[in-house]
């Protein structure tokens, strides 16, 4: 999944205390306020507990007269619990429900008419009572611009076949209570303050340290020598981090093996090059000094060939630099056959100073040979710049090496899968134990392919650019045995194979 833009750039620190501090902040803040809710509901409970005593006292102290009548006698306990205090005011009232209900169970208490035998008038009544008898109700109301908690409970009496209702009310101001709530909030918020404070330490500092060995990892990085390629050490790094320290080395080792190669190439390019400009210098202060105005020609034109060989060398070596190189190349629908052929015309002429047979076998000519679904072009996908020099190159390392007056064959060809291109000779062959080692740079297969008089030496770099470029197009070069030669020996075949296109 790929991350957003700002986040891929920001610090891993900034991000970290960004995302961890405000979450536990907000879970701190949720849980404060859940414990603010419990000890809410913790005050009223209390509160109402303490409410309800002189409730039930009342209620009990309810009795009957010999006459029938109610008569209310609470205790002295009673009283001194329904005497109002400093900002705790409480109120009361015992009534008789008159005329008397059928049922009380659930009833609108409003809706009542009571005669009143103890306590103030027009206390609120709750709405419903409660289903059973000596259940309270609790309930908020407002009386004389004072707000009140109120509790309610009613009782059925009896009494020598006298049937009495009572409902007991008793109520206090709530700002006891709130004030009670307020200071345990106050103290909530000061100890969850300091939690907070805490955690956000805690969190800060884990944070710091948890990156630390980022920190070191990037001081050692920073403090190493432009030419310090060895491994960072993964031993020393968190194990989240380990894959990208194992990264990074896969990378450094992929970069060390590529300065060494171009190391070992210009070694082997300063060599190769040495030797034919020493040799040219030699040459020309030669001529320099020969009065015989032949000699000195002779002398001239062998600078002049040496001048050639060192030119195709370095355009060689150019080509081998470029091939190595890991840049993708736009690739196109390129015909073999085709590239092929002109290819084969553009080496004529140099096939014929060798009085060589360079002969080109047409894939278009053999089409009443090949099945129908098969494609009038061996078409494949690559670089046309690439396998144009790929090709060519073996197409010259044939007459190169092959010998004077031997035959060269280029002919293409394809299957369902893949596309080839075939340059065989019938000279002096290679081999087949070092046909390896000639894909290596500067290598001629350690000498054992000699030519016939009249063929040309080499660097050794023809067949090692022609595998690089193959490979850079998802092809290969395979080197066989090539034609019979007419001294009896087996000549040589080199195959540049592509995937096939339709």
């Amino acid at each position: 999944m790929r991350q957003p833009a700002n986040l891929a750039r920001g610090s891993i620190r900034f991000w970290l205390l960004i995302l961890l501090i405000p979450g536990t902040v907000t879970l701190l803040l949720i849980d404060g306020w859940n414990d603010y809710q419990d000890l809410r509901r913790i005050t009223m409970r209390v509160y109402d507990n303490a409410l309800l005593e002189p409730a039930k006292v009342l209620e009990t102290s309810v009795e009957f007269n010999d006459d029938g009548t109610l008569r209310l006698d609470p205790p002295f306990y009673a009283q001194v619990m329904l005497e109002s205090g400093a900002g705790n005011r409480k109120y009361f009232r015992v009534e008789e429900i008159t005329p008397r209900a059928l049922n009380l169970s659930g009833a609108n208490a409003v809706l009542l008419e009571g005669r009143a035998l103890i306590g103030m008038h027009g206390l609120p009544r709750p709405h419903r009572l409660a289903e059973v008898e000596g259940e309270p109700v609790f309930y908020n109301a407002e009386y004389r611009s004072d707000s009140v908690r109120m509790a309610a409970v009613w009782r059925e009496l009896h009494y020598n076949g006298v049937h009495r209702q009572i409902m007991v009310i008793v109520g206090e101001s709530i700002g006891m209570r709130e004030r009670t709530q307020q200071e345990a909030w106050h103290a909530g918020l000061v100890r969850d303050g300091r939690m907070l404070a805490l955690v956000i330490i805690l969190v800060w500092v884990s944070v710091l340290l948890a990156l630390r060995p980022l920190s070191t990892l990037q001081r050692e990085v920073r403090r190493r020598k432009i030419d310090n390629l060895q491994p960072l050490d993964a031993t020393q790094v968190p194990k989240e981090v380990m894959p990208l320290v194992k990264a990074v080395n896969h990378h450094i080792d992929l970069y060390r093996s590529v300065l060494e190669r171009q190391a070992q190439f210009l070694a082997d390019a300063s060599h190769q090059l040495r030797t034919p400009l020493a040799i040219m210098r030699t040459q020309a202060q030669y001529a320099r000094r020969e009065p015989d105005i032949n000699r000195m020609r002779e002398t001239l034109g062998a600078i002049i060939q040496q001048l050639g060989q060192t030119s195709r060398l370095t355009e060689q070596l150019l080509s081998l630099a470029h091939a190595s190189r890991d840049e993708k190349t736009d690739r196109t629908r390129i015909d073999l056959n085709q590239m092929a052929r002109s290819l084969v015309l553009r080496y004529l002429p140099l096939a014929r100073e060798k009085q060589q047979d360079l002969g080109w076998v047409d894939w278009n000519e053999d089409a009443s040979d090949r099945d129908e679904d098969m494609p009038d072009g061996i078409w494949v996908m690559g670089s046309d710049v690439e396998l144009h020099e790929a090709l060519g190159n073996l197409i010259h390392n044939a007459i190169n090496h092959a010998g004077e007056g031997r035959e060269i064959t280029v002919s293409a060809g394809c299957d369902a899968r893949t596309a080839w291109v075939s340059v065989c000779d019938n000279g002096v062959g290679l081999d087949p134990a070092l046909r390896d080692s000639v894909f290596v740079r500067f290598d001629r297969g350690r000498q054992a392919r000699k030519c016939e008089p009249g063929g040309g030496g080499g660097s050794g770099l023809g067949l090692a650019i022609a595998l690089a470029y193959a490979e850079r197009n998802g092809g290969t070069i395979l080197l066989q045995d090539g034609d019979p030669s007419p001294d009896g020996g087996t000549g040589l075949c080199a195959v540049l194979q592509m995937p096939r296109v339709k």
